[in-house]
């Protein structure tokens, strides 16, 4: 079935169906996200365990996610993204269980990493289904659609997370996501369309070794450097295979027709803004799933409900920002939102370096909340432009990329932030942790989420003016 029968066949439904159903998957994984955060800590004490060695079972999903994303537009293309969508929902619920049923913490990375299989083909999926049924013009308003019932997931699952850490036992965090995969699974059989490619190339073996190979030897490098019960010699060795191993995907691809991972489509300036410019913005903004949980349990002493009372807040600042963000975009456009609210975010970020055990919990709450506001405008904004000059047969090659590029920064903000505490550790000369130790952190991821502003600035006035309807 063609991308143009399958825009055909959606075209009486509502403009929110086909996001409501794509979001009932991005709610359960956010919902899953949001929850194994707050609980980190509590894992880390249950399974005997340095709190910030946690980080490994946040960068393994996201490894995992790196390692197989690439693929999911081929198989969307080949198989149907409808059956490819409910397949990986299926992952997602049964690697949960192994989750669940996890009793240390390798058991707990290697069904993480599974968890993060099915990720990589569920999300993607939906979002390429999304942008191939939705006309341009509409896309923004379809995108906040998306995003608006998966903010609910991290408004309710810190303090969910909490509540089941600090009352019953953690591993029930992982049941949650039972029902809500089942919901998803339904609804996509009732009302998504199966999208699928007019022609499917072959994959691409060699560049997906490459890329996979590369991706996840870097990751974990940057993961585990800093820890005394591995070998000093393993994380440089693994982050110069994983640089190589890109380099040599990078010469493949150009050599290749059809690369698994399509580097050219960073020519275009919309497309490559949200790529670099995004990256930079997430190597910050990803590491505070891990930090400001430990911060307030580990550092400021308190428990896993009251740390998911307090981080809700930014989540909720989310939500209100999807009511305005067209409105906003369109008198402004892109180039000036991204560029001035990266400052913006990067301004509240350094602004965690000055929470203390004393401050004033409402005072917290209020920061987040505020915060979160202009991060959501920022990932709407930076979604968005992604694809504003993307035709729709480069669609499911650039959801690939795209979603590459967002799960590699991710991951490596979360190793920069942990890495930044162990850095403040050592100076310190100290193996416990203390709350200056995160203010160093959130002091350094907020310094390169602000270097993001500088790629952002380069665009063009009138950059994606067709989706945001801005007009100078």
């Amino acid at each position: 079935m063609s991308d143009r029968t399958d825009a055909a066949s959606s075209a009486g439904q509502p403009l929110w169906l086909i996001p409501l159903v794509v979001a009932a998957a991005l709610f359960m994984e956010n919902m899953d996200a949001s929850v194994i955060g707050t609980a980190l800590p509590v894992i880390a004490r249950d399974l005997g365990e340095d709190p910030v060695i946690l980080k490994l079972a946040l960068t393994s999903y996201l490894l995992s996610l790196a390692v197989f994303i690439p693929i999911s537009g081929w198989c969307a293309d080949r198989f149907g993204a409808r059956p490819l969508f409910q397949l990986a929902i299926s992952v997602f619920i049964v690697s949960s269980l192994f989750c669940a049923l996890a009793g240390s913490l390798i058991e707990l990375i290697l069904a993480r990493a599974l968890q993060g299989v099915g990720g990589a083909m569920m999300v993607p999926v939906g979002r390429l289904i999304l942008l191939r049924s939705v006309p341009k013009s509409q896309m923004v308003k379809a995108m906040a659609y998306l995003t608006i019932p998966a903010l609910f997931a991290p408004m309710i699952g810190p303090p969910i997370g909490g509540y089941v850490a600090t009352f019953y036992d953690w591993r029930w965090i992982f049941w949650i996501n039972i029902p809500f995969g089942l919901l998803a699974i339904t609804l996509a059989g009732l009302y998504m369309p199966n999208v699928k490619g007019e022609l499917s190339t072959r994959l691409d073996w060699t560049g997906f070794a490459l890329s996979g190979i590369g991706l996840s030897t870097l990751i974990f490098g940057f993961t585990i450097a800093g820890r005394d019960a591995l070998p000093a010699a393993l994380a440089p060795a693994l982050i110069v295979v994983g640089i190589g191993m890109l380099l040599a995907y990078v010469m493949h691809a150009r050599r290749t027709a059809h690369p698994i991972l399509d580097l050219s489509l960073l020519r275009t300036a919309t497309f490559y803004t949200s790529v670099a410019g995004g990256g930079m913005f997430r190597l910050g903004i990803g590491a505070i799933p891990f930090l400001l949980p430990l911060m307030l349990q580990v550092g400021f002493g308190l428990s896993a409900l009251d740390s998911g009372l307090i981080t809700f807040a930014s989540a909720f600042g989310a939500l209100m920002m999807k009511f305005t963000a067209p409105t906003i975009l369109r008198n402004f456009g892109f180039r000036y939102v991204l560029t001035f609210n990266a400052l913006i975010c990067a301004g509240f970020l350094a602004s965690y370096s000055l929470f203390t055990p004393e401050t004033s919990h409402i005072v917290i709450v209020l920061v987040l909340l505020v915060g979160g506001f202009f991060r959501s405008l920022q990932f709407t904004s930076l979604n968005a432009v992604a694809y504003s000059d993307i035709s729709t047969e480069m669609m499911s090659r650039a959801t690939a990329l795209v979603a590459v590029a967002q799960q590699l920064f991710i991951s490596a903000g979360v190793a920069v932030g942990a890495f930044a505490i162990e850095v403040s550790r050592w100076w310190r000369g100290d193996t416990e942790l203390a709350s200056t130790d995160f203010s160093f952190a959130f002091l350094v991821i907020a310094a390169l989420s602000a270097a993001a502003s500088l790629l952002h600035l380069q665009l063009k006035n009138d950059a994606g003016n067709a989706v945001s309807g801005h007009r100078p």
